[in-house]
């Protein structure tokens, strides 16, 4: 038992340490906890003999599915909304194609059973969540085009899919008639959404009426809640990593108390169950066996990756995108511990699996994770889609505003009521500075008595304001084709209590009025 637990406690700081360094080599951290697992081994230094694939896939799941319900606690949905449908048809559709492009792959050139190529192609279609978010994050990607929260739903939303393709071509495996897996496949849907949509607003409600004077109290009961909204829907035919995603979402986005140290909760057992599945994947494996797979697994690396998630991509993005745009989201198709756990599943089904799906799986997840994953700023940078203005992290939920002062920028037009004061005579914000004001071609230093013009653009220095719990303050980017862009603010049905606060433009800070057109990038800051 103590030598178990040394071994464990070895794995996660050598996981912790390796993170620290993994962005200093360009090497992604996940695919170090791969190896570190590998090094443990069978197959590794410290020989440790392990081929549980039923506790493997068992603790794999678990830590899944709370990688999963993080990815939908903490995408914020002002940022996911304009891009949430497109996301989800690549999510449910592209995986469908992805799937039956690699199946005929693997059947026609690798001549693998045609069951057994759409197992295949069933358990690679998903992108891998916690690859992607790990990769944007720890990256600080900042995308152009809305691409970063479209990546972060589709990759949290598409393991769903991939499990449900899955678990019907095992069942095809079995010998079951088509007609029993479509059923299976809409039970799967109706159950997963139905139980994630009443887990996801019910809890909060819950949680408000219990009114738990600790903190932690909060993380344990939203703990258990993660865990019954897989559960149930799981026992009932339904599927557990929908309702889960979906139940994250809606939590996420929902007034909860404590929210700031619940999501702080759940990134750290999120980076904990990260570490634990990738080292485990990698404990699990045996290199040794690799190269018999060798040339199967990266034939279908490289199909996959040029040939089925570009057609993919290309056909559900048709409208909307540019090739760039589209050759980045092909890119960005990661595979990682989604597909590995899937095929652990396959493996301890008693379906007739002849090939060896857990270490051609693993082979192209490695692949992915080390050349797509490596090279995936490059490629953004590459495609001249990185935009320094914007701040990917403002995506998800857990973003904190660092700074503790922000510059804003007043125009002062004719009529403006600031016009022909002084400086001192002014009400500005409480604790701000008038640091500049920009006339014509010169710049003033302001003083109490100096006078502003119509024309001036005042600089002032304002503290970041500081959201109390009855008041909301949230972000909406305007991507393109947002309903907004182009529109005059007085032109936009807000209800009564809504407010457009400030305009976010690039390096400027914008006070609007009924006036003000509304462009393309801009982040409206909303009060309600």
């Amino acid at each position: 038992m103590e030598r178990e637990l040394i071994i464990c406690a070895v794995v996660l700081i050598l996981c912790i340490l390796s993170s620290k360094t993994s962005g200093k080599i360009g090497i992604p951290a996940l695919l170090i906890f791969i190896f570190i697992g590998m090094m443990f081994g069978s197959d590794g230094i410290m020989k440790i003999p392990f081929d549980n694939y039923l506790l493997a896939e068992n603790v794999c799941t678990i830590a899944l599915v709370i990688i999963m319900f993080y990815g939908g606690f903490s995408t914020k949905w002002t940022a996911a909304k304009p891009v949430a449908v497109r996301a989800c048809i690549i999510s449910s559709a592209g995986v469908v194609i992805t799937a039956l492009l690699t199946g005929l792959f693997s059947f026609f050139v690798l001549r693998i059973d045609l069951k057994e190529s759409i197992l295949l192609g069933a358990v690679i279609s998903s992108t891998d969540a916690a690859s992607v978010f790990s990769i944007l994050r720890s990256k600080n990607l900042n995308l152009k085009g809305g691409l970063a929260p479209l990546l972060e739903v589709e990759s949290g939303s598409n393991d769903p899919f991939s499990y449900m393709l899955t678990f019907a071509a095992l069942v095809i495996l079995k010998g079951q008639e088509v007609g029993f897996v479509a059923g299976m496949i809409v039970l799967q849907l109706i159950f997963g959404v139905l139980f994630g949509v009443l887990f996801g607003y019910f809890s909060p409600i819950i949680m408000k009426k219990l009114n738990l004077l600790s903190g932690s109290f909060d993380s344990i009961f939203l703990s258990a809640i993660v865990l019954l909204s897989y559960a149930i829907p799981s026992v009932l035919g339904g599927n557990g990593y929908l309702s889960v995603y979906i139940a994250g979402i809606i939590m996420g986005n929902s007034k909860i108390k404590n929210t700031p140290s619940l999501v702080h909760f759940f990134n750290g057992i999120t980076g904990m169950a990260q570490i634990i599945v990738f080292s485990i994947l990698g404990l699990l494996s045996f290199p040794s066996r690799l190269p018999s797979i060798l040339v199967t697994a990266l034939l279908v690396f490289l199909f996959l990756t040029f040939v089925a998630r570009p057609v993919a991509v290309f056909i559900l993005m048709i409208k909307g995108y540019d090739i760039k745009e589209k050759m980045f989201v092909s890119w960005a198709g990661l595979r990682g511990a989604s597909s590995i756990v899937f095929a652990i599943m396959a493996t301890v089904s008693d379906a007739p699996v002849e090939i060896d799906i857990f270490h051609i799986i693993f082979c192209v997840s490695l692949l992915s994770v080390s050349v797509q994953g490596t090279l995936l700023p490059f490629v953004a940078k590459k495609l001249n889609l990185i935009d320094n203005n914007y701040n990917v992290l403002k995506t998800f939920n857990d973003y904190a505003e660092e700074k503790d002062v922000a510059i804003m920028k007043v125009h002062i037009a004719e009529g403006h009521g600031w016009e022909n004061k002084k400086i001192s005579e002014v009400n500005m914000p409480d604790d701000s500075l008038a640091l500049m004001i920009k006339r014509g071609d010169g710049t003033i230093i302001p003083k109490g008595n100096t006078i502003i013009m119509a024309g001036d653009d005042v600089i002032l220095n304002v503290p970041i304001y500081s959201v109390e719990n009855d008041i909301t303050l949230k972000e909406i980017t305007v991507h393109k084709g947002h309903e907004w862009e182009n529109k005059k603010i007085g032109e936009l049905k807000l209800s009564d209590n809504t407010l457009i606060t400030l305009i976010k433009r690039k390096n400027e800070a914008i006070i609007p009025d009924g006036n003000t057109v509304i462009k393309k990038d801009d982040i409206m800051v909303i009060y309600q």
